[in-house]
């Protein structure tokens, strides 16, 4: 049976076990309150699970607010999390109440948790110990009731080893605990999420290309390790390649940069084919 669940202009498509299973854990847990812990290989759709998991909550009408934790620089990172007064350090001339606030009711997301400076995560646990936060600046602490789910590429018991990781943190944010499979381990879902990918990225809604036994036969065999965020660059490479009613085996090309050789000139070569017999 094909699963699809849209969420927020994301799509996420399974005819794998494994990943129908995680679907359903996922929708059941959104249904209560508790904090989720979603572990797995970078690709693998870990932000589109969180979001499908805010979309099947009570808090669904309310905002989703994510945050790349790895994306910024650890001196922006506080004030983004919690907030700052006008005039708390140089370059605020205008209060910001950052995003637990701006996620009040919703659901944050603290994507690449792992990456958080050890400097920080004291005060991100004491907020979500206390439901509250206290902005750079500020002597006030200030209520906020937002759902938290945390994502990882990391073997978090190894940075908590080596000291990366507060290991009272990893407790309070690891209440629920979902993983993630990476695209080789799940093969059956390769062609269901190609489908989607395919409507999402054709701009002719009303004509959009069938994926030829060969091309899927291409896809369903490569090791994909760059997930489906591979996978996607792929099938947006096959829809310019593609004569716009098929997607043949010759439209499918893997990216040369890290694992294989000559996929430059193979679109090259195809683009100079279409223009001749054009």
């Amino acid at each position: 049976m094909l699963a699809t669940i849209i969420s927020n202009s994301n799509s996420m498509a399974a005819c794998d076990e494994n990943s129908t299973k995680l679907f359903e854990l996922a929708k059941r847990v959104a249904r209560t309150d508790v904090t989720v812990f979603i572990n797995g290989p970078t690709g693998t759709g870990k932000e589109v699970l969180s979001k499908l998991i805010h979309t099947h909550s009570k808090r669904a009408q309310a905002s989703f607010v994510a945050v790349n934790c790895a994306a910024i620089p650890e001196n922006m990172l506080e004030a983004i999390l919690f907030g700052h007064e006008k005039g708390s350090f140089t370059g605020a001339s205008t209060a910001n109440k950052g995003i637990f606030r701006a996620a009040d009711g919703g659901t944050l997301l603290l994507d690449e948790i792992s990456e958080m400076p050890i400097s920080l995560q004291a005060k991100l646990l004491r907020a979500l110990q206390e439901k509250s936060v206290t902005p750079i600046g500020s002597q006030t602490s200030i209520p906020v009731d937002v759902r938290v789910i945390a994502t990882t590429n990391r073997n978090m018991v190894e940075e908590i080893k080596c000291g990366n990781f507060r290991e009272d943190l990893y407790y309070r944010l690891n209440v629920f605990p979902l993983s993630t499979l990476s695209l080789s381990d799940r093969r059956l879902d390769i062609i269901p999420i190609s489908t989607v990918l395919i409507n999402r990225h054709c701009r002719n809604k009303e004509d959009i290309p069938y994926l030829a036994p060969s091309a899927q036969d291409l896809l369903i065999n490569y090791a994909w390790p760059g997930n489906v965020r591979e996978l996607e660059n792929v099938i947006q490479r096959a829809l310019v390649l593609s004569d716009g009613k098929t997607i043949s085996s010759h439209d499918i090309i893997i990216d040369n940069a890290l694992y294989e050789n000559g996929s430059e000139a193979h679109i090259q070569n195809r683009l100079e084919k279409q223009a001749i017999s054009g």
